[in-house]
């Protein structure tokens, strides 16, 4: 499962410097050196934002006194976007006044650091903020996972869906939507016990995970309903993931139940080139053909690509 931001993949967190000082580039660069963290300058406030915006950092580092934009204006950018809302700025300042002070923690920031500045005290500074925004990122992403399958839940499919539909209308790459619901499932409730109804969802997440990329998002949208957003992948290929996990659902002998066979309607609804459909009629279009595929049978994937141009059908023999 991939995490909340894709940015910095590796565990070493990105600092954001702006400042229009090349001097102050240059004796951070160097007296940070020895701190685990990747360094990235930017010499103005715009430059800044818009490297913030597309890269997520886990720090910044923002000077007041700025051409273009100045320390104040993109603090506020900074805080009014929603991508950069949650990262933390420490301001640098050759002003000590209290009004800027103030000025700065009003808008948002966690820290004020007057230059010139003592380096071993800012070091200190420096790795209190990212301790914080590392406790703070760990819990705002189990907030998104849910409990029993470890997937992650509604409200991250949610946003992460607005998401990745808004980047495959930019760059205009394939992408599928998947909808997943296993059939018949409030008999094994019934018949069996909440627990086992449990181990079918658990058991069939962990399919689920075993066949995606860790690019891709799968999520519990909710009882026994999942959710999968593929980006980069067409229709077609979908399909044939798809069936995998169905043919080996099917197949799975279930410990609570050996003689009652667990089967799953899939609905995909998917681009391979540019994108045709609003977000949310591409999710009605993804449900839709789930409940074609339960309507017709049950155990069994429907697929349509571009919002119906060609269409793909599945079913047990």
């Amino acid at each position: 499962m991939n995490s909340i931001h894709e940015a910095n993949p590796d565990s070493t967190p990105l600092v954001l410097i702006v400042d229009d000082s090349k001097f102050v580039h240059r004796l951070l660069a160097t007296r940070l050196r020895s701190e685990s963290i990747k360094i990235h300058s930017e010499y103005d406030g715009k430059g800044g934002f818009e490297f913030a915006k597309s890269q997520t950092p886990a720090l910044i580092m923002l000077d007041l006194d700025m051409p273009i934009m100045d320390g104040f204006e993109t603090l506020r950018a900074l805080k009014d976007d929603p991508v950069t809302k949650d990262v933390p700025v420490i301001v640098l300042s050759g002003s000590s006044t209290t009004q800027d002070k103030v000025t700065a923690f009003d808008l948002g920031a966690v820290d004020f650091v007057t230059k010139p500045f003592e380096l071993t005290e800012l070091r200190a500074r420096i790795r209190v903020s990212l301790q914080l925004h590392a406790a703070l990122q760990m819990l705002s992403q189990k907030a998104m996972i849910d409990g029993l399958t470890g997937l992650y839940n509604r409200s991250m499919f949610d946003q992460r869906w607005q998401e990745e539909y808004e980047r495959c209308v930019r760059h205009k790459h394939p992408m599928s939507l998947v909808m997943l619901d296993i059939d018949h499932f409030k008999s094994i409730n019934d018949g069996y016990g909440h627990p086992a109804g449990d181990s079918v969802i658990a058991g069939i997440s962990k399919m689920i995970s075993t066949e995606i990329r860790k690019t891709d998002i799968a999520c519990r949208y909710g009882g026994e309903e999942f959710s999968v957003i593929l980006p980069d992948t067409t229709p077609e290929d979908a399909f044939a993931i798809c069936e995998r996990i169905r043919v080996e659902c099917e197949q799975t002998v279930w410990p609570n139940h050996p003689g009652r066979s667990v089967t799953i309607s899939i609905g995909i609804a998917g681009t391979s080139t540019q994108v045709t459909v609003g977000a949310d009629k591409w999710l009605e279009q993804a449900d839709r053909n789930l409940y074609s595929a339960k309507n017709s049978g049950r155990n069994q994937t429907r697929m349509t690509d571009s919002a119906g141009e060609s269409q793909g059908l599945s079913q047990a023999g």
